[in-house]
Order: structure tokens, then C-alpha cells, then sequence
């Protein structure tokens, strides 16, 4: 039974599944962009949920694409864009509505206003 690497890396703009053999030649990828929200000029959001799904997507569409099933792979590798913020509700666990990208400057007065209230658990 041949083992892979699943590589998932979630960009600015799409996420993306990227399967690796033994020898680390990519076996089969699958990549889908989410929506980008511009709320105001010079502004970007994106929906938290929408790129869970689409990550949640390709991860499926590389496995279903290549045949391979889940048990034959041995790690995952995440990347992340870091340029956004996703803040979560304490008691729901649902993420805010659009989260922040960084290619703004909206984050740093947003994180002044949480850093007073941030308390630890």
C-alpha cells in the first residue's frame, strides 16, 4: 500500500490540495478560489465558512481525483495565507461574519479594540 503527503495551503484568494508520493512528485492537486468581499475601497473579506468549504472541498476532490483513499495518507502538511483574521464566537464556536484580510489596514484598530476585553480561559 503506497503512502502519500497531502499538502493543503490556503491562500489569499483559493484554497488548494496538493498529493505527494513516496519519491515527492505530486501524484494530484485540486485548487478553488472563494469569493473575495470588498466592503469599502481598500477593504477585503472573505466569508470564514466559504473558505472552509472550499478546502473542505478540494481535500476531497484531490483523494476522489486520484483514487486514493484516505487511510493511504500518512501526513498532512497545512500552510495558511496569515494575512487574516478570523474571530470566533466563545459560545456558539461560529466564526465572524467577514473575516479581515490583511491586505487592509482595518485589523490593527479592530485588534486595539479586542486586546482591552481578551481575557485567558
Amino acid at each position: 500500500m503506497t503512502k502519500y503527503i497531502l499538502a493543503l495551503d490556503q491562500g489569499t484568494t483559493s484554497s488548494r490540495a496538493i498529493l505527494f508520493d513516496h519519491a515527492g512528485r505530486p501524484h494530484a492537486s485540486a485548487q478553488r478560489e472563494f469569493r473575495q468581499i470588498f466592503p469599502q475601497p481598500g477593504w477585503v473579506e472573505h466569508d470564514a465558512n466559504e473558505i472552509w468549504a472550499s478546502q473542505e472541498g478540494v481535500l476531497q476532490q484531490v483523494l476522489r481525483d486520484s483514487g486514493v483513499a484516505a487511510s493511504d495518507v500518512a501526513a498532512i502538511g497545512v500552510t495558511n495565507q496569515r494575512e487574516t483574521t478570523v474571530l470566533w464566537d466563545r459560545a456558539t464556536g461560529d466564526p465572524s461574519p467577514t473575516p479581515s484580510s490583511g491586505k487592509t489596514g482595518e485589523m490593527p484598530p479592530i485588534a486595539s479594540n479586542w486586546s482591552g476585553r481578551a481575557r485567558r480561559t
